[in-house]
């Protein structure tokens, strides 16, 4: 055993070599230089609010007043209520809707569907920031309210194109002999679909979860336009007062303070269900 022991130990000395270290070291850097940011926004928020030194001298005060500051300014518990419910209903909306229309674009062999298919692609080049001036008319016209959830019908229309894109490549490498099977044991059409094929998704609809989710939950430009009301903020909306104005300067330690508080919820998704994002992830790099 210890002569093993010593042969690896001396196989993986052999292999650094002066490439290799550099290597290292390079990837050393970049790590550095990518995490150098989220240490400066931690160090800032654990400041008090009127502490204006240096963002560089970090982790030189320990104080959480900055923390509560925030989440008192902000509303927090109801500002983050609103954050979840207009990102889970809005990923669970895009995902039934985009399964349903990609189901049958892939299973009909038609040139409807093909054309459908592109329609739908064609929606990716189109940015939402140059249609929101005429859809804030449209919706004005049609009397549509400024709620949290008029935010949600953009958020939806936007995640289509995407969402269907992903799900139709996935379902090509669904077998239709297991549709056949089903439909030879009676299964009807709504039931072959949510309960042969939906399922067999489980990849694509993990990588349109975490896709979009992240997007929606980041967004403040639809809830800037749509949400008139201060109640129906969401987390990125609340951390706008803290920029101030000409008069009101910004309040820096507050506001990365605000910023912890709002990628906490990612932090313990992400921590919870690591293993499906990564999973999904890489199901949706090979497969899309």
């Amino acid at each position: 055993m210890k002569k093993r022991k010593a042969y690896k130990e001396k196989e993986a000395t052999a292999k650094l070599t002066p490439g290799i270290i550099l290597l290292y070291i390079i990837l050393i850097l970049f790590s550095l230089l990518i995490i150098s940011p989220l240490l400066i926004v931690l160090s800032s928020a654990l400041r008090e609010p009127g502490n204006m030194e240096s963002p560089l001298l970090l982790f030189r005060q320990f104080s959480l007043e900055s923390f509560k500051s925030a989440f008192t300014q902000m509303n927090y518990p109801a500002q983050l209520m609103n954050s979840i419910l207009i990102t889970v209903l809005s990923v669970v909306i895009i995902i039934l809707l985009a399964t349903m229309a990609a189901y049958p674009i892939t299973r009909i062999k038609r040139k409807a569907s093909r054309f459908f298919y592109f329609f739908f692609i064609a929606g990716l080049v189109i940015p939402s920031q140059m249609v929101i001036v005429p859809i804030a008319q449209m919706f004005r016209n049609l009397s549509i309210p400024n709620t949290r959830f008029t935010p949600m019908i953009m958020f939806v229309t936007c995640s289509l194109p995407f969402s269907v894109f992903l799900f139709s490549g996935f379902m090509k490498g669904v077998p239709e002999e297991i549709e056949e099977s089903a439909y030879l044991d009676g299964c009807g059409l709504i039931k072959r679909f949510f309960l042969v094929v939906f399922p067999l998704l489980k990849p694509a609809t993990v990588s349109v979860a975490i896709t979009q989710g992240m997007w929606i939950w980041n967004d403040y430009f639809f809830p800037m336009v749509f949400v008139s009301k201060s109640s129906q903020y969401t987390l990125p909306m609340g951390m706008i007062q803290f920029l101030g104005d000409k008069e009101n300067p910004a309040q820096w330690n507050t506001l990365f303070a605000a910023c912890v508080l709002c990628a906490i919820p990612l932090i313990v998704v992400f921590a919870v269900m690591q293993k499906q994002f990564i999973n999904g992830i890489a199901a949706g790099a090979v497969k899309g």
